[in-house]
Protein backbone atom coordinates (compact mmCIF):
# COMPACT_ATOMS: atom_id res chain seq x y z
CA UNK A 1 0.00 0.00 0.00
CA UNK A 2 1.41 3.41 -0.88
CA UNK A 3 1.89 5.86 1.99
CA UNK A 4 0.43 9.34 1.81
CA UNK A 5 2.76 12.19 2.76
CA UNK A 6 1.79 15.47 4.40
CA UNK A 7 3.89 18.55 3.78
CA UNK A 8 6.76 19.40 6.13
CA UNK A 9 5.54 19.88 9.68
CA UNK A 10 4.93 23.60 10.37
CA UNK A 11 5.31 25.39 13.68
CA UNK A 12 1.65 24.86 14.59
CA UNK A 13 0.78 22.09 16.95
CA UNK A 14 -2.96 21.55 17.50
CA UNK A 15 -4.86 19.86 14.67
CA UNK A 16 -8.62 19.55 14.33
CA UNK A 17 -10.51 17.47 11.75
CA UNK A 18 -13.66 15.40 11.47
CA UNK A 19 -15.89 13.30 9.25
CA UNK A 20 -19.65 13.39 8.73
CA UNK A 21 -21.37 10.25 9.96
CA UNK A 22 -23.61 9.66 6.96
CA UNK A 23 -22.39 6.19 6.03
CA UNK A 24 -19.61 3.66 6.43
CA UNK A 25 -16.16 4.75 5.34
CA UNK A 26 -14.92 3.77 1.90
CA UNK A 27 -11.36 3.50 0.62
CA UNK A 28 -11.47 7.07 -0.70
CA UNK A 29 -12.06 8.29 2.88
CA UNK A 30 -9.06 6.29 4.05
CA UNK A 31 -6.55 7.40 1.43
CA UNK A 32 -7.90 10.95 1.39
CA UNK A 33 -8.16 11.58 5.16
CA UNK A 34 -7.79 8.73 7.62
CA UNK A 35 -4.27 7.76 6.58
CA UNK A 36 -3.26 11.36 7.28
CA UNK A 37 -4.92 11.28 10.72
CA UNK A 38 -2.62 8.43 11.70
CA UNK A 39 0.43 10.11 10.19
CA UNK A 40 -0.19 13.44 11.94
CA UNK A 41 -0.76 11.89 15.37
CA UNK A 42 2.46 9.88 14.99
CA UNK A 43 4.38 13.03 14.06
CA UNK A 44 3.52 14.52 17.44
CA UNK A 45 0.65 16.86 16.61
CA UNK A 46 -2.01 17.34 19.27
CA UNK A 47 -4.97 15.94 17.34
CA UNK A 48 -8.71 16.30 17.85
CA UNK A 49 -10.74 14.04 15.56
CA UNK A 50 -14.52 14.36 15.66
CA UNK A 51 -17.37 12.19 14.41
CA UNK A 52 -19.58 14.97 13.07
CA UNK A 53 -23.12 13.81 13.74
CA UNK A 54 -24.67 17.31 13.83
CA UNK A 55 -23.29 17.89 10.35
CA UNK A 56 -24.70 14.53 9.26
CA UNK A 57 -28.14 15.44 10.57
CA UNK A 58 -28.42 18.35 8.11
CA UNK A 59 -29.09 15.82 5.36
CA UNK A 60 -30.10 12.71 7.33
CA UNK A 61 -32.62 14.16 9.79
CA UNK A 62 -35.33 11.76 8.57
CA UNK A 63 -33.09 8.80 9.41
CA UNK A 64 -31.51 10.06 12.61
CA UNK A 65 -31.07 6.58 14.09
CA UNK A 66 -28.66 5.66 11.30
CA UNK A 67 -26.50 8.69 12.13
CA UNK A 68 -25.78 7.23 15.57
CA UNK A 69 -25.06 3.79 14.13
CA UNK A 70 -22.65 5.20 11.57
CA UNK A 71 -20.96 7.25 14.28
CA UNK A 72 -19.88 4.10 16.12
CA UNK A 73 -19.00 2.34 12.87
CA UNK A 74 -16.76 5.18 11.68
CA UNK A 75 -14.94 5.55 15.00
CA UNK A 76 -14.38 1.78 15.07
CA UNK A 77 -12.78 2.13 11.63
CA UNK A 78 -10.54 4.95 12.84
CA UNK A 79 -9.31 2.87 15.75
CA UNK A 80 -8.90 -0.27 13.66
CA UNK A 81 -6.75 1.55 11.10
CA UNK A 82 -4.41 3.17 13.61
CA UNK A 83 -5.91 6.22 15.31
CA UNK A 84 -4.66 5.91 18.88
CA UNK A 85 -7.13 7.25 21.50
CA UNK A 86 -4.19 7.83 23.86
CA UNK A 87 -2.37 10.03 21.35
CA UNK A 88 -5.44 11.68 19.79
CA UNK A 89 -8.69 13.00 21.24
CA UNK A 90 -11.49 11.04 19.56
CA UNK A 91 -14.94 12.49 20.26
CA UNK A 92 -18.54 12.76 19.09
CA UNK A 93 -19.62 16.24 18.03
CA UNK A 94 -23.07 16.18 19.65
CA UNK A 95 -21.57 15.37 23.07
CA UNK A 96 -20.20 18.92 23.37
CA UNK A 97 -22.93 21.39 24.44
CA UNK A 98 -20.29 24.13 24.49
CA UNK A 99 -19.92 23.67 20.74
CA UNK A 100 -23.53 24.66 20.13
CA UNK A 101 -23.11 27.69 22.40
CA UNK A 102 -20.13 28.89 20.37
CA UNK A 103 -22.04 28.19 17.16
CA UNK A 104 -24.82 30.49 18.36
CA UNK A 105 -22.27 33.21 19.16
CA UNK A 106 -20.74 32.89 15.69
CA UNK A 107 -24.18 32.77 14.03
CA UNK A 108 -25.04 36.18 15.46
CA UNK A 109 -21.94 37.85 14.06
CA UNK A 110 -21.74 36.14 10.65
CA UNK A 111 -23.20 38.34 7.86
CA UNK A 112 -25.84 36.64 5.74
CA UNK A 113 -23.97 37.63 2.61
CA UNK A 114 -21.00 35.50 3.59
CA UNK A 115 -23.16 32.40 3.72
CA UNK A 116 -25.18 33.23 0.59
CA UNK A 117 -21.95 33.32 -1.42
CA UNK A 118 -20.83 29.81 -0.39
CA UNK A 119 -20.53 27.90 -3.65
CA UNK A 120 -21.52 24.54 -2.17
CA UNK A 121 -24.81 26.13 -1.07
CA UNK A 122 -25.52 27.96 -4.33
CA UNK A 123 -24.57 25.08 -6.60
CA UNK A 124 -26.68 22.51 -4.73
CA UNK A 125 -29.91 24.45 -4.22
CA UNK A 126 -31.97 22.44 -6.73
CA UNK A 127 -30.65 19.14 -5.38
CA UNK A 128 -31.41 20.25 -1.82
CA UNK A 129 -34.97 21.23 -2.72
CA UNK A 130 -35.59 17.89 -4.43
CA UNK A 131 -34.34 15.95 -1.40
CA UNK A 132 -36.02 18.17 1.20
CA UNK A 133 -32.68 19.25 2.65
CA UNK A 134 -32.91 22.96 1.74
CA UNK A 135 -32.80 23.89 5.40
CA UNK A 136 -31.22 26.24 7.91
CA UNK A 137 -28.82 23.57 9.13
CA UNK A 138 -27.18 23.24 5.72
CA UNK A 139 -27.20 27.01 5.18
CA UNK A 140 -25.30 27.67 8.41
CA UNK A 141 -23.03 24.65 7.98
CA UNK A 142 -19.96 26.93 7.67
CA UNK A 143 -20.80 28.58 11.01
CA UNK A 144 -20.87 25.25 12.81
CA UNK A 145 -17.68 24.30 11.00
CA UNK A 146 -15.94 27.42 12.29
CA UNK A 147 -17.08 26.59 15.81
CA UNK A 148 -15.83 23.00 15.40
CA UNK A 149 -12.33 24.38 14.91
CA UNK A 150 -12.43 27.32 17.33
CA UNK A 151 -13.85 25.34 20.26
CA UNK A 152 -10.43 23.64 20.52
CA UNK A 153 -8.41 26.67 19.37
CA UNK A 154 -7.39 24.57 16.41
CA UNK A 155 -4.25 25.86 14.73
CA UNK A 156 -4.24 23.60 11.69
CA UNK A 157 -6.82 21.71 9.65
CA UNK A 158 -5.61 18.95 7.31
CA UNK A 159 -7.10 19.57 3.88
CA UNK A 160 -6.45 19.01 0.21
CA UNK A 161 -5.82 22.06 -1.98
CA UNK A 162 -9.41 22.00 -3.26
CA UNK A 163 -10.73 22.39 0.29
CA UNK A 164 -8.73 25.49 1.26
CA UNK A 165 -11.53 27.96 0.28
CA UNK A 166 -13.90 26.29 2.77
CA UNK A 167 -11.40 26.90 5.56
CA UNK A 168 -11.06 30.57 4.60
CA UNK A 169 -14.66 31.28 5.62
CA UNK A 170 -14.06 29.66 9.03
CA UNK A 171 -11.05 31.92 9.45
CA UNK A 172 -13.10 34.98 8.45
CA UNK A 173 -15.71 34.21 11.12
CA UNK A 174 -13.08 33.69 13.81
CA UNK A 175 -11.26 36.88 12.79
CA UNK A 176 -14.49 38.85 13.07
CA UNK A 177 -15.09 37.51 16.57
CA UNK A 178 -11.56 38.54 17.55
CA UNK A 179 -12.00 42.07 16.17
CA UNK A 180 -15.33 42.64 17.90
CA UNK A 181 -14.33 41.33 21.32
CA UNK A 182 -10.64 42.16 21.35
CA UNK A 183 -9.46 38.62 22.01
CA UNK A 184 -7.55 36.07 20.07
CA UNK A 185 -9.12 32.76 19.25
CA UNK A 186 -6.50 31.08 17.13
CA UNK A 187 -7.04 31.44 13.41
CA UNK A 188 -6.71 28.05 11.70
CA UNK A 189 -4.34 27.51 8.82
CA UNK A 190 -4.55 24.77 6.18
CA UNK A 191 -2.23 21.83 6.68
CA UNK A 192 -1.98 20.60 3.12
CA UNK A 193 -2.07 16.84 2.74
CA UNK A 194 -2.21 14.56 -0.26
CA UNK A 195 -5.80 13.93 -1.27
CA UNK A 196 -5.64 11.48 -4.18
CA UNK A 197 -8.58 11.09 -6.52
CA UNK A 198 -9.79 7.55 -5.89
CA UNK A 199 -11.99 6.23 -8.72
CA UNK A 200 -15.17 4.37 -7.93
CA UNK A 201 -16.30 1.09 -9.43
CA UNK A 202 -17.81 2.97 -12.39
CA UNK A 203 -14.75 5.11 -13.10
CA UNK A 204 -16.16 8.32 -11.60
CA UNK A 205 -14.86 9.79 -8.35
CA UNK A 206 -15.69 7.42 -5.50
CA UNK A 207 -18.70 8.85 -3.66
CA UNK A 208 -21.54 7.54 -1.52
CA UNK A 209 -23.96 9.61 -3.59
CA UNK A 210 -22.89 7.78 -6.77
CA UNK A 211 -23.24 4.35 -5.20
CA UNK A 212 -19.82 3.37 -6.59
CA UNK A 213 -17.85 2.89 -3.38
CA UNK A 214 -15.68 0.09 -2.05
CA UNK A 215 -16.28 0.09 1.73
CA UNK A 216 -13.08 0.31 3.73
CA UNK A 217 -13.49 -2.80 5.91
CA UNK A 218 -16.06 -4.74 3.94
CA UNK A 219 -16.16 -8.51 4.25
CA UNK A 220 -13.93 -10.28 1.73
CA UNK A 221 -16.64 -11.87 -0.43
CA UNK A 222 -18.61 -8.65 -0.82
CA UNK A 223 -15.49 -6.68 -1.66
CA UNK A 224 -14.49 -9.29 -4.22
CA UNK A 225 -17.86 -8.99 -5.98
CA UNK A 226 -17.53 -5.20 -6.22
CA UNK A 227 -14.03 -5.36 -7.68
CA UNK A 228 -14.99 -8.05 -10.22
CA UNK A 229 -17.78 -5.75 -11.48
CA UNK A 230 -15.51 -2.72 -11.86
CA UNK A 231 -15.28 -1.02 -15.23
CA UNK A 232 -12.00 -1.38 -17.10
CA UNK A 233 -10.35 0.22 -20.12
CA UNK A 234 -13.14 0.29 -22.76
CA UNK A 235 -10.58 -0.56 -25.44
CA UNK A 236 -10.33 -4.12 -24.06
CA UNK A 237 -13.48 -5.51 -25.61
CA UNK A 238 -11.95 -8.97 -26.09
CA UNK A 239 -9.34 -10.84 -24.06
CA UNK A 240 -6.74 -10.44 -26.82
CA UNK A 241 -7.22 -6.65 -27.12
CA UNK A 242 -4.34 -4.62 -25.61
CA UNK A 243 -5.26 -1.87 -23.16
CA UNK A 244 -3.86 1.17 -21.42
CA UNK A 245 -3.67 0.89 -17.59
CA UNK A 246 -3.90 4.64 -17.02
CA UNK A 247 -7.38 4.57 -18.54
CA UNK A 248 -8.55 1.84 -16.18
CA UNK A 249 -9.91 2.53 -12.66
CA UNK A 250 -8.76 -0.92 -11.52
CA UNK A 251 -5.16 0.13 -12.13
CA UNK A 252 -5.57 3.18 -9.87
CA UNK A 253 -6.89 0.99 -7.06
CA UNK A 254 -3.92 -1.31 -7.66
CA UNK A 255 -1.63 1.68 -6.99
CA UNK A 256 -3.12 1.97 -3.51
CA UNK A 257 -2.64 -1.68 -2.52
CA UNK A 258 -0.05 -3.33 -4.76
CA UNK A 259 3.74 -3.48 -4.85
CA UNK A 260 5.89 -1.96 -7.58
CA UNK A 261 6.47 -5.44 -8.99
CA UNK A 262 2.74 -6.07 -9.25
CA UNK A 263 2.17 -2.67 -10.87
CA UNK A 264 4.85 -3.49 -13.46
CA UNK A 265 3.12 -6.82 -14.07
CA UNK A 266 -0.22 -5.05 -14.62
CA UNK A 267 1.26 -2.43 -16.94
CA UNK A 268 3.14 -4.89 -19.12
CA UNK A 269 0.38 -7.50 -19.19
CA UNK A 270 -2.40 -5.02 -19.97
CA UNK A 271 -0.53 -3.23 -22.77
CA UNK A 272 0.52 -6.52 -24.40
CA UNK A 273 -2.77 -8.34 -23.70
CA UNK A 274 -0.65 -10.86 -21.83
CA UNK A 275 -3.16 -10.82 -18.98
CA UNK A 276 -6.91 -10.41 -18.98
CA UNK A 277 -8.94 -7.98 -16.90
CA UNK A 278 -10.01 -10.89 -14.72
CA UNK A 279 -6.35 -11.69 -13.97
CA UNK A 280 -5.70 -8.06 -13.08
CA UNK A 281 -8.72 -7.88 -10.77
CA UNK A 282 -7.81 -11.18 -9.15
CA UNK A 283 -4.36 -9.91 -8.18
CA UNK A 284 -5.92 -6.72 -6.77
CA UNK A 285 -8.39 -8.75 -4.69
CA UNK A 286 -5.51 -10.79 -3.23
CA UNK A 287 -3.41 -7.74 -2.40
CA UNK A 288 -6.28 -5.81 -0.88
CA UNK A 289 -7.26 -8.71 1.35
CA UNK A 290 -3.71 -8.94 2.74
CA UNK A 291 -4.05 -5.34 3.94
CA UNK A 292 -7.68 -5.63 4.99
CA UNK A 293 -7.79 -8.71 7.19
CA UNK A 294 -6.14 -7.27 10.31
CA UNK A 295 -8.10 -3.99 10.53
CA UNK A 296 -11.34 -5.80 9.70
CA UNK A 297 -10.83 -8.18 12.60
CA UNK A 298 -10.00 -5.32 14.98
CA UNK A 299 -13.07 -3.34 13.89
CA UNK A 300 -15.36 -6.32 14.42
CA UNK A 301 -13.87 -6.86 17.87
CA UNK A 302 -14.61 -3.24 18.80
CA UNK A 303 -18.19 -3.33 17.49
CA UNK A 304 -18.82 -6.62 19.28
CA UNK A 305 -17.36 -5.33 22.55
CA UNK A 306 -19.73 -2.50 23.45
CA UNK A 307 -18.05 -1.89 26.81
CA UNK A 308 -14.60 -1.32 25.30
CA UNK A 309 -15.81 1.01 22.56
CA UNK A 310 -18.05 2.94 24.97
CA UNK A 311 -15.12 3.38 27.36
CA UNK A 312 -12.92 4.78 24.59
CA UNK A 313 -15.67 7.15 23.45
CA UNK A 314 -16.44 8.28 26.99
CA UNK A 315 -12.80 9.15 27.70
CA UNK A 316 -12.42 10.94 24.39
CA UNK A 317 -15.58 12.99 24.82
CA UNK A 318 -14.57 13.93 28.39
CA UNK A 319 -11.18 15.17 27.15
CA UNK A 320 -12.79 17.09 24.30
CA UNK A 321 -15.38 18.67 26.57
CA UNK A 322 -12.73 19.79 29.06
CA UNK A 323 -10.98 21.71 26.27
CA UNK A 324 -14.29 23.08 24.98
CA UNK A 325 -15.18 24.34 28.47
CA UNK A 326 -11.89 26.25 28.69
CA UNK A 327 -12.55 27.93 25.36
CA UNK A 328 -16.10 28.91 26.26
CA UNK A 329 -14.99 30.33 29.60
CA UNK A 330 -12.59 32.66 27.78
CA UNK A 331 -15.24 33.50 25.16
CA UNK A 332 -17.83 34.46 27.79
CA UNK A 333 -15.27 36.53 29.67
CA UNK A 334 -14.29 38.42 26.52
CA UNK A 335 -17.95 39.06 25.65
CA UNK A 336 -18.86 39.98 29.25
CA UNK A 337 -21.68 37.52 28.71
CA UNK A 338 -23.30 35.87 31.72
CA UNK A 339 -24.98 33.23 29.58
CA UNK A 340 -28.17 33.05 31.61
CA UNK A 341 -26.52 33.32 35.02
CA UNK A 342 -28.47 35.11 37.76
CA UNK A 343 -25.29 36.18 39.54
Amino acid sequence: MTEQKSEKKPAMKRVMSGMRTTGSLHIGNYFGSLINYVKLQNEGYECFFGAMDWHALTTSYRDSESVGNYTRDIIADWLAWGVDPEKSVVYIQSKLPELLELTMVFANLTPMGWLERVTTWKDAIEEMKSTDTHNLGRFMYPVLQAADIAIFNGEAVPVGKDQVPHLELSRDIIQRFNRIYGVTLKEPQPLLTENPLVPGTDGRKMSKSYGNIIPLTEEAKSSEKRIKKMQTDPARVRREDPGEPTKCPVYYIHKLYSSDDDLAWVEKGCRSAGIGCGDCKGRLIENREKVMSGPRQRKNELLNNKQELDSILSRGCDRARAEAAKTMASVRKAMKWSGGSFS
